[in-house]
């Protein structure tokens, strides 16, 4: 399948180089309205044919595939263009500014029959595909409750770029900081939920006053509560000032209890006590540092194949991706659990309105 990218900015390129590994699929086209930065990224990627404008790409490059890596308040109409242009679209999260307009692609695809997915990536990760076992398995019994971790490093590149510039597009977003990477949080949630859900939240600003008054109005921290009417609930923190950094879920199961460390690539049961008395807390550290061992030899073991790279987990979801497209099989991103992480984050950003 042909593809092109529209979106020439960092994420791009992680695009680029797991595409190069997904043997249906070929890079042959990138578009940017900046040309310069288009330029630069046929430069990194040769043999890209690169185009400034959108509609032309399409129809010269004669494309199957288009991947959005622009910045989300252009997801909605550049994903039912392409659509409406015939082409499969694979798109960056967050999905779109709201579920109104995540319900719009999602039509859109319904409509023209073509396929549409989102950068889930980390829910491709070795410990959440070791997850979905447990769960299918029953291992865990029902789900009662999950605790999930994201951090937000303002000290980094991305991060010096957000709280430096006014202008840049994450300050466009309905959520601001938090939007950016709630996809992330509530993709790894939502298949425990159901629609009907509420939501508490409060936001708050920890870092120094900057000066400017727009950046300064912009929390870093998140807390917010989730309760299901299916009766499962989760809460969630995304921390600018924590450290280490964290990403993490926990997820307590009626029969057991899993921690997942995405980072790190674990997934290890909680420690139980089965013996009685002092006899009985002397041996779960042993049984936790076993089960951290064996996920060490996992992890070597990856490496020694080559799956250890940073984007392992989109190589995944792509491949599942193309294949759906190919093989008309499943959706490797349900549509359904794409517009409830979408309201979930709506209700999140009007919870953080009403208490602001």
């Amino acid at each position: 399948m042909r593809v092109g990218i529209v979106g020439c900015g960092k994420i791009a390129d992680g695009h680029a180089e797991q595409l190069q590994t997904v043997a249906r699929a070929q890079l042959v086209a990138a578009c940017d309205r900046e040309p310069l930065m288009v330029e630069q990224f046929a430069h990194r990627w040769p043999g890209v044919a690169r185009h400034t404008d959108f509609a032309a790409m399409v129809r010269e490059e004669r494309l199957d595939v288009v991947h959005l890596a622009t910045p989300p308040d252009s997801h909605v109409a550049l994903a039912c263009a392409a659509l409406e242009m015939g082409c499969h679209v694979f798109v960056e999260k967050p999905f779109a500014p709201d579920a109104k307009g995540a319900a719009r692609i999602l039509e859109a695809a319904r409509v023209t029959g073509k396929r549409v997915s989102v950068n889930y990536l980390y829910n491709f990760e070795s410990p959440a595909l070791g997850l979905r076992d447990l769960l299918d398995a029953g291992t865990l019994g029902s789900i009662v409750h999950l605790e999930t971790a994201l951090g937000y490093n303002l000290a980094g590149d991305y991060g010096m770029a957000v709280m430096s510039d006014p202008m840049h597009w994450v300050h466009r977003l309905p959520g601001k900081l938090f939007h950016n990477v709630l996809d992330h949080v509530l993709a790894k949630l939502v298949v425990h939920f159901d629609d009907d859900f509420t939501v508490q939240a409060i936001g708050l600003r920890r870092r120094p006053a900057s000066g400017n008054e727009a950046i300064d109005a912009m929390p870093d921290e998140l807390r917010f509560m989730l309760r299901g009417g299916n009766g499962v609930t989760a809460c969630g923190m995304v921390s600018s000032h924590a450290r280490p950094v964290a990403h993490t879920l926990k997820v307590y199961g009626s029969r057991d209890t899993v921690e997942l460390d995405y980072a790190c690539r674990t997934l290890v049961r909680a420690a139980r006590q089965s013996q009685p008395s002092a006899l009985g807390r002397l041996f779960p550290p042993w049984v936790q540092a076993s089960r951290f061992g064996s996920n060490a030899l996992r992890n070597v073991a990856a490496f020694g194949r080559y799956e250890s790279h940073y984007f392992q987990c989109m190589r995944v979801l792509l491949e599942q991706f193309y294949a759906a497209i190919e093989d008309n099989a499943a959706d490797p991103v349900p549509h359904e659990e794409i517009l409830r992480v979408a309201r979930m984050i709506d209700a999140i950003v009007v919870a953080l309105e009403v208490r602001a």
